[in-house]
């Protein structure tokens, strides 16, 4: 009986408990029951709000706890799997774990058995995109590529179907890393900037979150960090294996930057190997070539330098980060509904050579606005406000000390129907109009993919 065999025998003697069934859950539990395994899934919904799936899982003998009081029971099983949305500090998680209760969830349990070499990505910005890029240069090069994690895909349903030679690529959020105790064979910090501390109170907490990521690695792993970001700098020194860099400014003792021609190259013991012109890179923005870059000195020795070549040339973006929607009379529409703070807008808008439409807005974090301010007013045209945080964006691009309204006007809008009207309505040929959150959606949407789906059917759907 090997690791992964001996685990699911023993949650068979288990009363598990499932913390709500969004995409890390749902497969598992069908996988938990097939296995004979009791379960019970605790959810703050009523069963009406999420019809399809409580059918789906009820017809495979999954108990339920539904409503206000769905964690009233957490101390009754042995093992409760929580949600990344649900914060490890809960005083309910707490209380579990006082009285002896295993609390865990997907992406612990994957770590703890997966068989194969584990790519781990984090950062405030640049972690889908940068996550996406490993998986696809490592498919290049060859090898069987599991992506998963915080981009939208659990892990541990597969975990019988991955092989040692295959590779994993995770994602990890700093809600999945609060109660991480096992790091990835490869680490890549992008960069740490404030968010969340809508949920985490302090930054401090959030860094000690990412930095996670590298602190239970060995001596035999990688970690690469941002040279230009001082969060991520200041971590050098937690860094237990090989340490990489990555930068666009200034030449790294180890690792990849940006060379005064625009070549990409990775540098070590004083030798230079150019990689990729930064010209080649088919998605837009400097933004993507500090996550090249990163990609480039994480993968260093496991890729071909054809491998990122023909990525760079080939990979045409991750869903609503800077994605094309339409042309219509003119005008050029973009998602960037992964814009969910000020440092991810700062990169959208840099990536366009013009000054742009903006629409912006959503659920507060707690996370301050006036370090977007002045690149918005350089950069911006017109500011469509819509959510909960209209007003506060408004108040930081009014205090800009470059803040004219002859140059950027500011308009409100109720709901993303009005937005992208009134973003129609003002366009003229040649302008650009993008979805720029600079928040979450929770106040209007479930997640950022809904609120980016919503903008492009809307957008879709305009006529002349």
């Amino acid at each position: 009986m090997n690791k992964i065999q001996r685990f699911f025998a023993e949650m068979k003697e288990k009363k598990v408990a499932f913390i709500g069934t969004g995409v890390s859950h749902t497969e598992l539990i069908l996988m938990f029951r097939d296995k004979g395994i009791a379960v019970t899934v605790c959810d703050k919904r009523t069963a009406d709000k999420f019809q399809e799936t409580y059918d789906r899982l009820s017809a495979k003998g999954v108990q339920f706890i539904l409503g206000e009081n769905y964690l009233g029971s957490l101390t009754d099983f042995d093992v409760v799997f929580r949600t990344p949305g649900m914060y490890f500090n809960d005083p309910a998680l707490t209380k579990a774990r006082e009285v002896g209760v295993v609390v865990t969830s997907e992406m612990e349990v994957f770590f703890d058995l997966c068989p194969c070499k584990i790519y781990g990505v984090t950062g405030s910005d640049g972690k889908s995109t940068s996550t996406t890029l490993i998986a696809e240069i490592l498919a290049a090069s060859g090898k069987t590529v599991h992506k998963g994690g915080n981009i939208g895909r659990a892990l541990l349903p597969i975990i019988e179907r991955i092989h040692e030679e295959d590779c994993a690529v995770v994602e990890l959020s700093s809600f999945q890393l609060i109660s991480m105790r096992k790091s990835p064979d490869t680490a890549l910090i992008t960069n740490i900037t404030p968010n969340h501390l809508d949920v985490h109170g302090t930054m401090e907490e959030y860094i000690q979150c990412k930095t996670n990521l590298i602190t239970h690695q060995n001596a035999f792993s990688r970690a690469v960090l941002n040279l230009d970001n001082d969060g991520t700098r200041a971590l050098a020194g937690s860094v237990r294996g090989q340490l990489g860099w990555f930068s666009r400014r200034e030449k790294p003792e180890r690792g990849a930057y940006l060379r005064e021609d625009g070549m990409l190259c990775y540098t070590e013991n004083g030798t230079d190997t150019p990689v990729v012109h930064r010209d080649d890179i088919r998605i837009p923005g400097m933004h993507n070539v500090e996550n090249f870059l990163g990609v480039i000195a994480a993968l260093w020795g496991d890729a071909p330098v054809s491998a990122f070549v023909r990525v760079a040339k080939e990979f045409g973006g991750v869903e609503h980060r800077i994605e094309f929607v339409r042309e219509l009379g003119g005008v050029k529409w973009y998602n960037d509904s992964i814009a969910t703070s000020p440092t991810r807008v700062l990169a959208g808008l840099r990536s366009f050579s013009q000054r742009i439409i903006v629409i912006a807005g959503g659920y507060d974090k707690k996370i301050p606005f006036e370090p977007m301010a002045e690149t918005v007013c350089e950069r911006v045209k017109l500011l469509i406000l819509m959510g909960a945080t209209a007003e506060k964006i408004e108040k930081a691009v009014t205090a800009a000390k470059n803040y004219d309204p002859e140059h950027i006007r500011i308009l409100h809008a109720a709901s993303m129907e009005e937005a992208v009207l009134t973003a129609k309505r003002e366009a003229l040929p040649g302008d650009i109009v993008t979805l720029s959150p600079a928040c979450a959606s929770f106040d209007l949407y479930p997640n950022f993919e809904a609120r980016g789906l919503h903008f492009k059917r809307l957008v879709k759907e305009l006529t002349e």
